[in-house]
């Protein structure tokens, strides 16, 4: 995969971005896009992170971008060889509490806290770092059955749990939007999540202030959650292509 390509899909990724800030009345300095690097290979990241950097030295204005993997097998094959660019690595798919030593190696956040059980094991692993470990509660808006996260009813009272945890800092929430081309339903979604965070952030509940992140939108439907708040946007094929199978 050739530099330049990458450059050129990342450089229309943050074209959209901006003008879907735009569009809503917002700062595209708000939402950061996240690589999602799940079955590429780490020289095709590095083409991804170079494009990145090269862009920022030209005087793009765009914050650098975030990686995120899905499968902890992934990052550890990837981001050893990822180490000179200092990439900041976010987990996106559910963690297994044996993966997770492997897992706090590499990343400085999850964003796939979905329960009590896995948040007490963080705070466990994490206490006595010296900085916090960024953490996110993951909500199913759709209510697919597919799809990883906790029910919107239940996210707000995880979340302040989650929130009083040592070790940990309660940086957002995110979803996976709705499987639908209604971008009615998808943005009902979105909204649901942002709902969420707000009733969250009014709550007042100790170690809730800093829960101002969004998380969601993919490439097919990033328009949608930027219109409706998000701070991060997950994107893949955007910038990768088409993926090969899984390693």
């Amino acid at each position: 995969m050739e530099t330049r390509d990458v450059a050129a899909r990342l450089a229309r990724v943050h074209e959209r971005v901006a003008d879907a800030c735009a569009t809503a009345g917002r700062d595209a300095h708000d939402v950061r896009v996240l690589l999602a690097a799940k079955t590429m290979d780490a020289a095709a990241v590095r083409a991804a992170l170079l494009a990145d950097a090269a862009a920022r030295a030209a005087g793009s204005g765009t914050a650098p971008v975030l990686l995120g993997e899905n499968r902890v097998q992934e990052l550890v094959a990837t981001a050893p060889d990822l180490t000179d660019l200092v990439p900041e690595w976010h987990v996106i798919g559910p963690l297994q509490s044996n993966k997770i030593n492997a897992a706090l190696r590499w990343a400085c956040a999850v964003q796939s806290v979905a329960d009590d059980a896995l948040a007490l094991r963080l705070s466990q692993r994490v206490r006595d770092r010296t900085a916090p470990l960024d953490v996110w509660v993951q909500v199913n808006v759709s209510g697919e059955p597919t799809k990883h996260g906790t029910s919107p009813a239940e996210a707000p009272d995880l979340a302040v749990r989650v929130a009083a945890l040592p070790g940990l800092r309660l940086a957002g929430f995110m979803t996976v939007g709705a499987r639908s081309d209604d971008e009615r339903v998808v943005r009902a979604g979105y909204a649901r999540l942002r709902s969420v965070r707000d009733a969250v952030l009014a709550s007042g509940a100790p170690g809730t202030a800093d829960a101002q992140g969004l998380s969601m939108g993919m490439s097919g439907d990033l328009e949608a959650a930027v219109a409706e708040g998000a701070t991060v946007v997950r994107v893949g094929t955007a910038v990768f292509g088409a993926r090969p199978a899984p390693r």
